[in-house]
């Protein structure tokens, strides 16, 4: 076992560094942020571009830049804010608690949503409930995570005026986020639950169970969704890389205070720290995931230690 977590650490690692690699490149591709910093400020010649360049640290290799980023970065240190100064780690520590209360509601009021309806689908398959289901969830597959943000604003703070369109203003304010993510994940996790049970209700020891006797919601829920459990917690937690992915939107369109909007605001105003910063955070949050998934399916299952 300790052969198999050596070899995901050593993984997780490599993606983290490509990661890292490729937006600190990246983000130097969208702007210089001196002609940023030095708008408003009156006839500015090359010259003192050049000193704030300097001032900024941009002036020296591309890999050096980096190699210190990584080097900080190791000891919580990812840099200085380019506009103010303040310290990404403290921009980053305040947006953190935002982002990961958005995820945690929406990955839960997915679950609760998908787990009854997969199952009702799965025990009723080919009949008009299944039908209307699977069509429910196709249609919810179909949404960009954008425009159903704008929607839900439409619908619930326009039309009718019952939560916050944006910003915060309280645990209200947390709903129609936390709503268009958990539509989003929940048209796949319907289908997911669907097909698990449909396979593990035709397994023979489920037959054994009804042919005991047992009560159909005993064989459903103690039997059945236990055993398909497993594989429906591993696709949960590896689709967080695609949670988080879409939570970045779905904050900016609702002004969340979280590291999406924090994204955002740097990719607008050229702040390469707080980018890289926020980015190698969101990065090290699916990869620490996905490695905590790996893990956790290798212990329950023995052959995935040898792939």
């Amino acid at each position: 076992m300790s052969g198999f977590v050596l070899k995901r650490v050593l993984q997780a690692v490599f993606v983290l560094l490509v990661v890292t690699l490729f937006v600190s490149y990246a983000v130097r591709l969208t702007g210089d942020p001196a002609l940023m910093l030095s708008q408003g400020a009156g006839s500015v010649t090359e010259q003192d571009l050049a000193n704030i360049r300097k001032g900024l640290g941009l002036d020296r290799p591309f890999l050096v830049q980096y190699g210190e980023f990584v080097r900080n970065g190791l000891h919580g240190d990812l840099g200085n804010s380019f506009m103010g100064g303040t310290p990404v780690s403290r921009l980053i520590g305040d947006a953190l608690p935002a982002t990961l209360s958005l995820a945690a509601l929406s990955l839960l009021l997915s679950v609760l949503v998908s787990v009854p309806l997969g199952i009702q689908a799965a025990i009723r398959q080919g009949k008009g409930v299944d039908q209307f289901i699977r069509i429910v969830s196709l249609v919810g597959l179909s949404f960009p995570n954008f425009w159903l943000a704008i929607m839900l604003v439409l619908l619930l703070s326009i039309t009718f005026p019952l939560l916050p369109p944006s910003g915060w203003d309280g645990p209200a304010s947390l709903v129609m986020p936390a709503l268009t993510m958990a539509i989003i994940l929940s048209a796949t996790n319907v289908r997911l639950v669907r097909t698990a049970m449909l396979e593990t209700l035709s397994a023979q020891y489920i037959m054994v169970a009804r042919a005991k006797g047992l009560s159909e919601r005993v064989v459903l829920y103690k039997h059945a969704l236990r055993n398909c459990a497993i594989p429906l917690i591993t696709y949960i937690g590896l689709q967080f890389g695609n949670l988080i992915g879409g939570i970045v939107v779905v904050e900016k369109v609702f002004n969340w205070p979280g590291l999406g909007t924090l994204a955002f605001d740097a990719i607008s105003g050229r702040d390469y720290p707080v980018l890289q910063g926020t980015v190698t955070v969101l990065s090290l949050i699916i990869v620490v995931v996905n490695l905590l998934v790996d893990m956790a399916y290798g212990l329950v299952d023995p052959r995935i230690r040898s792939k």
